[in-house]
């Protein structure tokens, strides 16, 4: 079905733009330390720090919505819980925005596609919906040559750092010493796992894993990456890293690709360091080659670019700007 025109509802209320806003967020899920759940609780704490009031709901909530709730930002996972109507409504996954646009009539949103291949981020394709937001090139492909969303109707809007939690670290030592495999789906018998581990042991590379099918999770990777001197990872993991000066490869369970140099940091970041980048089967010989184009003077590069122009404070003007 195609998309309706973009016309204001007769029954949206303007609001001045000094008054705060009353955001509703939705997700799946806020229990775990998950690219969408963590994407949310930055967002919710940069907005509540911008003077605006936000409001996150979810069918599934956990320890991360708890964490939120302890920056008084609010959390239910019924809206009947919300009596006062938000402005507008920031949706992630297409059924709990669904919901949220049901649950609040004449409320106009914003939904976000953040995965190429996931299912609940299936866009929905409702009137009230004014603008389709993508984390990267790959998702906004997804949704006009996929979903029938019209092209003039979706942003880009890049994925960000926190940058006053991830510091810059110390220069890098000439040779890495420290590696570390930074992903949720990275368990020790996975074949990337193990060619990494291989690659990492031939150049006396000692090397660690974090994530949730490590049985390590880092609840704040910002005290704990800057002591490694590579770090493999993709998506937001690989930013956050490079942010903090490591010297960064691209790799996870769906595949490989390089390290991120200052040669191509602008092309990987319009793919969000996601499945595009990650082309290649993860060997221990392509592990070997990317290890040896470490260059800590590059990596510092990479890092200060990433903090130049990756910050949340860019994500929060141009997602306020959106709204």
């Amino acid at each position: 079905m195609p998309l309706p025109p973009d016309a204001h509802s007769q029954a949206d209320v303007p609001v001045r733009a000094e008054a705060p806003l009353r955001i509703l967020l939705t997700n799946r899920v806020l229990a775990h330390r998950t690219g969408t759940e963590l994407y949310i609780r930055d967002l919710a704490i940069g907005l509540l720090r911008r003077g605006h009031l936000p409001v996150v709901y979810s069918p599934r909530l956990g320890a991360l919505a708890a964490e939120i709730r302890r920056h008084t930002i609010p959390v239910v996972d019924d809206l009947a819980k919300v009596a006062e109507r938000p402005h507008i409504i920031h949706g992630h996954h297409g059924l709990e925005t669904l919901t949220a646009l049901l649950a609040f009539p004449n409320v106009r949103a914003v939904s976000v596609c953040h995965s190429w291949i996931g299912w609940a981020d299936q866009p929905v394709i409702f009137p009230r919906i004014h603008r389709y937001l993508a984390v990267d090139d790959t998702c906004r492909h997804r949704l006009v040559a996929e979903h029938g969303v019209p092209p003039e109707r979706v942003e880009v809007v890049l994925n960000a750092v926190e940058l006053s939690r991830f510091h810059p670290r110390s220069p890098l030592p000439p040779r890495p010493q420290r590696a570390l495999i930074f992903s949720n789906s990275s368990g020790d018998g996975a074949p990337h796992v193990k060619a990494i581990r291989e690659a990492c042991r031939r150049n006396g590379i000692h090397v660690e894993s974090a994530g949730f099918k490590s049985g390590r999770v880092l609840d704040r990777p910002e005290e704990t990456l800057g002591s490694y001197d590579l770090v493999f990872a993709k998506a937001r993991a690989a930013l956050e890293a490079a942010a903090i000066g490591t010297a960064v490869i691209l790799c996870d369970v769906a595949g490989a690709g390089p390290m991120v140099t200052t040669g191509n940091l602008a092309t990987l970041r319009r793919m969000n360091f996601g499945m595009r980048a990650l082309s290649s089967t993860p060997t221990l010989d392509g592990m070997a080659r990317e290890i040896a184009r470490y260059d800590p003077d590059d990596a510092a590069r990479v890092s200060q670019q990433v903090r130049e122009f990756g910050g949340q404070e860019s994500l929060l003007d141009q997602l306020l700007g959106v709204y």
